[in-house]
């Protein structure tokens, strides 16, 4: 099953399929094995969408964690991965702190840090603390896969290359803004970019800040 929005790139695993699905969401699709992150239904409807062999979470708000999209895309054998704010919502599989590791299939997840540090709530905490939420590397044979989740432009990402395909936020005042988010393509250096989780976006400026050695991909 192919979508509209969809790319395809060659792994040892086989071949992968990424199919953006509007705000924080991503479906993996590696060969016949079905992978979601964050399904949200407000910006996709998932009823024609293959049914969930696993699905990560970010974190537990409403536009990450729905149960309406679910619905559409788990069976009795799905698999839940997340952190460990989930785990009032749901039994998961795993568990994932910041730091930790997990194979499944033969594709190898680290949970990375996911926060903010500058944009804050009214009371002076962040919108996402760090170590609350997670943002996810998934390593496919020799294909590497950077899904941010919920972040600005945090220190932690100059040690996540070479990245194949960054997933990256931008919208204000939840993630990165318009320079956080072209300085953190630049400092992660992968050569095909999904900007994701935005509200409005320029595209034309971001590609001249951005250069031609930068693939965006849009949703």
């Amino acid at each position: 099953m192919i979508f509209s929005a969809s790319q395809q790139f060659t792994t040892l695993l086989g071949l992968l399929t990424i199919v953006p699905s509007g705000h924080g969401a991503v479906c993996f699709m590696l060969e016949e094995t079905v992978i979601y992150v964050d399904p949200y239904s407000a910006t996709t409807d998932y009823s024609g969408y293959p049914k969930a062999d696993i699905v990560f979470f970010t974190h537990d708000h409403q536009d990450h964690y729905d149960v309406k999209a679910l619905k559409h895309l788990v069976t009795p054998q799905t698999v839940f991965v997340g952190p460990e704010c989930m785990e009032q919502h749901l039994k998961l599989e795993k568990m994932l702190r910041n730091g930790d590791s997990f194979t499944w299939k033969g594709i190898e997840v680290k949970a990375v840090p996911a926060y903010n540090i500058i944009n804050k709530r009214q009371d002076g905490n962040p919108f996402h603390p760090k170590g609350y939420g997670n943002g996810y590397l998934f390593t496919f044979g020799d294909f590497k896969v950077y899904l941010a989740g919920d972040t600005e432009l945090i220190p932690e990402m100059e040690t996540y290359g070479p990245v194949d395909v960054a997933i990256l936020p931008k919208n204000l005042p939840y993630t990165m803004s318009d320079d956080q988010f072209i300085q953190a393509i630049k400092v992660i250096g992968a050569p095909v970019v999904y900007p994701v989780h935005y509200f409005e976006l320029d595209k034309e400026k971001l590609e001249q800040a951005v250069g031609d050695k930068v693939r965006l991909i849009y949703q």
